[in-house]
C-alpha cells in the first residue's frame, strides 16, 4: 500500500498527529489506492509559515521568469499525460479518455498563464494636473489558499494555481479528500519544473479540519475555492470576518432552452452529453431542459432514445458513457433528491435507481434519470443535484422559457438551441448566467476566457483567462510629480477678490501661487 505525504517547505512529511485516511476507487470500492495524511490546523500552520517564508524571494522574481517555470510544468505534464490520466481515472472514476481532457485543460492553462508573465500589464493615464505622471502596477496578493474539487482534480488545480503563481503569490494547496493523489503528482511536477521550495505547499485532509483551518488562518491573504454554494457561503463569511480576499466558484442549476426552430437531433445530443457525461458531476452540467411546447414530444422521444443507449460502466473501460459517482455519500444524496421528487408528484421517465449486480455492486452507479411533471418550486427544480439527473419543462414561447431559466438563484451557465440569429444574440442579453452557449451543451469553457457565475453561483472574481490575473493580483496606483511645486487636485487656488464686489456678479479668479483647502470668501 502506497503512503503519500504533505509537501511543506520543500519537504514531504506526514501529518503531525500521524493520522491518515484511505483513498478509495469509486469504480471498485474494494480497492484502496493509497494512504494519505489527515492534516489538521497544526499542519496547515506549518504550510502557511513555509509559504510566507518563500513569498519575499518569489515575488521579486520577474513575471516572465515565473512564466518560464509554468511553461516547463506544461511540458512535463504533456510528457506524462497518459500516466496522469490513469491516476485521475482510478481515484475520480471517470474514464481515461475523459481524464485526458482534464489533463489537457491543465496543460493549456500552464501555457496560457506562462505567457501572462509577459502581459502583467499596468495602465498609464493623463493626470488632471500639469507635469504629473499617473500609472498602475500589479503586485501579488500574498499567500493564497487554494481549495479544489474532485470532479476535475487536475484542471481546477491548474486553473487556480498557475495564475496565482505567475502573479507572484505563494500557494497552500488543500487537496480534495476524494482525489488527493492527483494533487501529489501536480506538486511533484512543479518541483521538477524548478519551482523554489515553499512557493507551493500541499496539505491533504478533510474540509472541516484542514480546509477550515486554511480559510481561517490569519497568514492567508486570499482563498480560491471551487465547490458547493453551501460551503461557499461559509468560506465567504469566514474570509469576510478577517477581511481576506475570496474567489468562490460555486454550484449551478444550468438549463438548456430548446426552441421550436431548433435542430432537435443536435439539441438531444447536447442535452445528453451535458446532463450525463461524468455522471453529471460538473458544476456546468445540464440540470434542466426547457423545451418549446410545439416540439416537446418530438424532442422527448429523441432524448429518451439517446439516453437508453448510454452505457454505464467503470472508469477503467473507455466505452463507458456514464461512470460511477464519487462516493456513497454523494450517491445517497442524488437518490434522495429523486425520491423526494417522486413523493412530490414528479414522474420518472427513466432511471432513478442505483444499479446493482455484477461490477455495479462494487461501485456507486446511478442510472441516467429523466424527470418530468416538475413544478418550478420543487427542490429538484431549484437545487444542484450533482448527479445524472435531468428535469424537463414545457415553455409556451421563448419569453416563457427565459422566465423559467432566470427563476433560479443559481446562474452559472446556460444554453440555447435555435436557428434564429436574432434570438441567439438576444439570449446573451436575456439569460442570467455567467457563461452562455448557442447550439452547444452547458459546458466547454476554455482556459483563456474568464469563467464563473452570477447570483449564488459565484462571488468575488472570475477565474481563468485575463480575469484570473486580476483575481490573483493587487493594483497599486502610482504618481510622479515633476512640477517642482506642491499641487493636488483636491486643493483650490485662493482667489484675490476686487473691492466692493456686488453680490451675484460673476468674476474670473486670478491665479495665486498659494494653495488652500477651503478656497476664498466667495459670495
Amino acid at each position: 500500500m502506497t503512503e503519500f505525504a504533505n509537501l511543506i517547505g520543500g519537504n514531504w512529511v506526514g501529518a503531525s498527529s500521524g493520522a491518515t485516511f484511505e483513498n478509495i476507487n469509486p469504480s471498485d470500492t474494494g480497492e484502496v489506492l493509497g494512504i494519505f495524511p489527515r492534516s489538521r490546523a497544526e499542519d496547515v500552520d506549518s504550510a502557511v509559515g513555509a509559504a510566507r517564508a518563500a513569498l519575499a524571494a518569489w515575488k521579486s522574481v520577474p513575471p516572465p521568469e515565473r512564466g518560464k517555470i509554468l511553461r516547463a510544468a506544461g511540458r512535463i505534464m504533456e510528457a506524462k499525460k497518459e500516466e496522469l490520466a490513469r491516476v485521475i481515472s482510478r481515484e475520480n472514476g471517470k474514464t481515461v479518455k475523459g481524464a485526458l481532457g482534464d489533463v489537457q485543460s491543465g496543460i493549456d492553462m500552464a501555457y496560457y498563464a506562462a505567457e501572462e508573465g509577459r502581459r502583467w500589464f499596468g495602465k498609464t493615464a493623463h493626470s488632471g494636473l500639469r507635469k504629473r505622471f499617473a500609472m498602475t502596477k500589479r503586485y501579488p496578493v500574498g499567500v493564497v489558499g487554494v481549495i479544489t474539487s474532485w470532479n476535475f482534480p487536475m484542471a481546477i488545480t491548474c486553473w487556480k494555481t498557475f495564475p496565482a503563481l505567475v502573479c507572484g503569490n505563494a500557494v497552500v494547496l488543500k487537496s480534495e479528500e476524494n482525489t488527493p493523489e492527483t494533487a501529489v503528482h501536480f506538486a511533484r511536477i512543479m518541483e521538477e519544473a524548478g519551482l523554489p521550495p515553499g512557493v507551493l505547499n500541499l496539505v491533504h485532509g478533510f474540509g472541516a479540519e484542514a480546509g477550515d483551518a486554511l480559510v481561517r488562518h490569519p497568514g492567508v491573504d486570499m482563498i480560491s475555492f471551487t465547490g458547493s454554494s453551501a460551503t461557499g457561503r461559509i468560506i465567504g463569511a469566514n474570509c469576510a470576518a478577517r477581511l481576506a480576499k475570496a474567489s468562490l466558484e460555486l454550484g449551478g442549476k444550468n438549463a438548456v432552452l430548446v426552441m421550436d426552430d431548433a435542430d432537435l437531433d443536435l439539441a438531444a445530443d447536447g442535452v445528453v452529453c451535458g446532463a450525463f457525461s461524468i455522471s453529471g458531476q460538473r458544476c456546468t452540467a445540464t440540470s434542466r431542459v426547457i423545451v418549446h411546447e410545439a416540439v416537446y414530444d418530438a424532442f422527448l422521444e429523441k432524448l429518451l432514445s439517446r439516453t437508453s443507449g448510454q452505457r454505464v460502466g467503470p472508469g477503467s473501460d473507455d466505452s463507458s458513457d456514464i461512470t460511477p459517482l464519487i462516493s456513497e455519500r454523494q450517491m445517497n444524496r442524488v437518490l434522495g433528491y429523486v425520491e423526494r421528487a417522486k413523493a412530490g408528484g414528479a414522474r420518472i421517465l427513466c432511471g432513478g435507481e442505483r444499479l446493482s449486480g455484477g461490477a455495479y455492486g462494487r461501485g456507486y452507479y446511478v442510472a441516467p434519470t429523466i424527470i418530468e411533471n416538475v413544478t418550478p418550486d420543487m427542490e429538484i427544480a431549484r437545487e444542484e443535484v450533482f448527479g445524472p439527473v435531468l428535469v424537463l419543462f414545457r415553455a409556451a414561447s421563448y419569453e416563457d422559457a427565459i422566465g423559467m431559466l432566470n427563476d433560479s438563484t443559481l446562474a452559472l451557465s446556460a444554453s440555447l438551441f435555435t436557428r434564429d440569429v436574432n434570438r441567439a444574440f438576444s439570449f446573451f442579453d436575456d439569460a442570467e448566467a455567467g457563461v452562455c452557449y448557442i447550439n452547444a451543451p452547458t459546458f466547454g469553457s476554455e482556459p483563456h476566457m474568464p469563467f464563473g457565475g452570477v447570483k449564488q453561483s459565484g462571488l468575488g472574481y472570475r477565474e481563468a483567462g485575463w480575469a484570473a490575473i486580476e483575481a490573483f493580483s493587487e493594483v497599486k496606483t502610482l504618481y510622479v510629480d515633476y512640477s517642482a511645486r506642491i499641487q493636488n487636485v483636491q486643493f483650490v487656488e485662493e482667489a484675490k477678490l476686487p473691492p466692493a464686489l456686488p453680490r451675484g456678479r460673476k468674476i474670473e479668479l486670478e491665479n495665486s501661487p498659494r494653495l488652500c483647502h477651503g478656497g476664498g470668501r466667495l459670495s
